[in-house]
């Protein structure tokens, strides 16, 4: 028997008129836990709107413990447990007011929000100021420090970039400006030359057919995330095919991968609830910096809407449970689909992970900076893996994790010779990404600091949570906890 599967009505003046009558409201909880700040929301729903709501918490440094997502019948109830970077509750009545200003912004679609919390908002490397960069091409050494000597030869400052590389493609966005003009660069013909140039070096060690792309494009307000960009421009150059095999019982309802690289594998499994019309995945993996914002973004660009959600961590261990269905109404039936979503969900959880020497760089900023320091890594035997880089008033602060060409490990006196050159401050973290399982479970976006630890978040208790947890078992208790538990916008 087939099931019924009901859409809300997609009328924009309808939906417009139900946003002014119930607004959205943000209550921010001190008061309930012990140990973090829960931010309840409760709004109206649109596609994406839970990815956005995520983006404003990880953009601000917040580490998301737990959440709890309820959004059926074209309303959301959403509950995130959040302190900041050293494990502490949300005190400051600044950001309190940013974090109410900014969710209600985000689902309204606005980009006017009061900046009150006495920095900025935006990661470092983010810029919508200047002209963007964007390239995916076959990973290689040395490849990041040619595309930044030619725009240094070009007489284009560089003012951030960001590069992933995963399954032996690389995907960067690098920022720029006119060097003696001091803003972006307008002038079709210059823009012409520079993405003739760019096309040069990334074809340089191409063979005939491989996938590969460079493209500019002028500074807009309504640019993409930084971080949602490279997931798309990495999904669009299929980093995900190489991800994994999966396997299908006879039954065809469920779709389980488990990466056979030791015990604390990434585990995603697809089963269907016929009987509610959802699809649920399941993705058990180490926790990890941003986790929660990369697989949202993946769901999200995949057009698929999360109708209930679960997410804990126990240990080092992050468990996150989704119930979903396809905005155009449909489960994950086919064969196709599910291989699809899997393998995507994969790749999201692999392309930030870094087993690679961290370096944090600060120094003072300048037009070629970040091609002299990429030349010292080449020269040196260095290839990197993932960097990001931006300015922060006269400074320029970057992070890079890098590995040796040959495969040994990276020796002391290569990394004095690196400090040397390089000159400022060049700072050695000898873990990678990856919180060891000492350190406390966080969900969310920790950018990474100058500082000789790794890039994970400081002790803040312990939690409470249990593997295995299952919103099945919970969702109608927890419904009317929520419900009871929101409170008016902070006056």
């Amino acid at each position: 028997m087939e099931i019924a599967v009901y859409k809300p009505y997609g009328d924009h003046e309808f939906q417009s008129l139900i946003e002014r009558i119930h607004p959205p409201r943000v209550c921010i909880d001190n008061d309930t836990c012990r140990n973090c700040t829960i931010v309840k929301v409760d709004s109206a729903n649109k596609h994406g709107i839970l990815l956005e709501m995520v983006q404003v918490l990880t953009d601000l440094d917040l580490l998301i413990l737990r959440s709890y997502i309820c959004s059926d019948g074209g309303w959301l109830m959403d509950v995130f447990h959040v302190t900041d970077q050293l494990g502490n509750k949300i005190t400051d009545e600044s950001l309190i007011h940013y974090i109410e200003q900014a969710i209600c912004a985000s689902r309204r679609g606005s980009r006017e929000v009061q900046t009150c919390v006495g920095r900025n908002i935006r990661p470092r490397h983010v810029s919508m100021e200047h002209t963007a960069m964007e390239m995916t091409a076959t990973d290689r050494p040395g490849l990041m420090s040619e595309i930044s000597a030619v725009l240094a030869e070009l007489g284009c400052h560089v003012s951030g970039a960001v590069a992933w590389t995963h399954n032996k493609r690389a995907a960067c966005i690098v920022y720029m400006e006119d060097d003696l003009k001091h803003g972006p660069i307008m002038d079709p013909y210059r823009v012409a030359q520079i993405q003739a140039q760019l096309e040069n070096v990334v074809e340089a060690h191409h063979y005939e057919g491989e996938r590969r792309s460079v493209r500019l494009a002028a500074p807009a307000a309504s640019q993409t995330h930084t971080e949602r960009r490279l997931h798309q421009l990495m999904a669009a150059d299929r980093d995900y095919e190489q991800c994994c095999s999966c396997g299908y019982d006879s039954s065809g309802d469920d779709v389980a991968h488990r990466q056979k690289k030791g015990s604390n594998s990434t585990e995603v499994k697809i089963e269907n609830c016929k009987e509610k019309g959802y699809s649920i995945v399941t993705v058990r993996s180490m926790d990890r910096p941003k986790l929660l914002f990369d697989t949202i973004c993946t769901l999200t660009d995949l057009q698929y809407v999360v109708f209930h959600a679960s997410i804990s961590s126990f240990e080092s261990i992050a468990f996150q449970e989704y119930y979903v269905r396809h905005k155009n109404g449909w489960t994950l039936d086919s064969e196709s689909e599910r291989r699809r979503m899997i393998q995507n969900l994969m790749a999201a959880t692999e392309r930030r992970v870094s087993h690679e020497l961290r370096l944090d760089v600060t120094t003072q900023n300048r037009v070629g900076l970040l091609a002299d320091v990429t030349r010292v890594f080449r020269e040196n035997g260095l290839s990197i893996s993932r960097t990001e880089v931006g300015v922060q008033g006269e400074q320029a602060v970057g992070t890079f994790y890098v590995k040796d060409t040959s495969g040994q490990a990276v020796t002391s006196e290569t990394l004095e010779i690196v400090r040397r050159e390089i000159g400022g401050t060049v700072l050695v973290a000898n873990k990678s990404s990856e919180r060891p399982s000492s350190q406390p479970t966080n969900l969310s976006n920790t950018s990474p600091s100058i500082s000789t630890s790794s890039s994970s978040s400081s002790s803040n208790g312990k939690q409470d949570n249990k593997p295995g947890f299952s919103l099945g078992s919970m969702f109608w208790s927890q419904l009317e906890w929520l419900s009871s538990n929101f409170r008016p916008i902070k006056s």
